[in-house]
């Protein structure tokens, strides 16, 4: 599990699989978010403005990370 700080009080789910670098593109990110393959905190997550926060576990792929 990697662990990612964020310096604001939250990011928006399509913007953090920008910023962990998998999608180039927002439009991607969105693609891949209503397939149902992103799961937060264990459970599949088709909205792509979700506000993670500190404590939220994101899972895609074989990656896990946790926002802190």
């Amino acid at each position: 599990m990697k662990e990612i700080k964020i310096e604001t009080e939250y990011i928006k789910l399509d913007s953090f699989l920008k910023w962990c670098g998998e999608f180039a593109q927002g439009s991607d990110a969105k693609m891949f978010i209503l397939a149902g393959n992103v799961k937060v905190n264990g459970e599949v997550e088709l909205r792509r403005g979700r506000k993670l926060r500190n404590g939220d576990i994101v899972e895609f792929g074989n990656e896990i990370f946790k926002i802190t």
